[in-house]
């Protein structure tokens, strides 16, 4: 294991554990691409997500709007709602996040995006989400 990969994987580790979809997502894919594991996690988390500058729900955000701007992106999104959540952002935020696509991801996204999150929220328990559980 190289340092860029030790430090993907703590990051990882902080955000959903081993036990999440991106495991998931990695396992049914190491019979054609094995390698595209240690890519993301050296790539993704041990260079990009481990930078200073942004705390790691700031960099959740962020990554919730990009992937709900690309679409298509339904594993993804499941992982990341999960780690926003395990970082520290409230259901509200969340919430509020997806809304702020919709100008630019428009209203199909936007639905399916919300349609997830409610999924997530409801496996933790976090339901409802009111106007008052969100930051002002």
């Amino acid at each position: 294991m190289n340092e860029r990969f030790g430090r993907g994987t703590a990051r990882q580790a902080q955000l959903g554990g081993s036990g999440d979809v991106r495991s998931r997502v990695y396992d049914e894919l190491a019979d054609i691409a094995p390698d595209l594991h240690r890519f993301a996690v050296e790539f993704a988390y041990g260079d990009i997500h481990s930078r200073p500058g942004l705390d790691a729900g700031r960099r959740e955000l962020v990554i919730l709007g990009a992937l709900i701007a690309l679409g298509d992106t339904r594993p993804q999104l499941e992982a990341h709602l999960g780690s926003a959540l395990n970082a520290g952002v409230a259901p509200g935020e969340i919430v509020e996040a997806i809304l702020q696509a919709l100008p630019y991801a428009g209203f199909p996204r936007v639905l399916s995006a919300m349609s997830l999150a409610r999924g997530v929220l409801a496996g933790r328990d976090l339901l409802p989400v009111t106007t008052d559980s969100i930051a002002q």
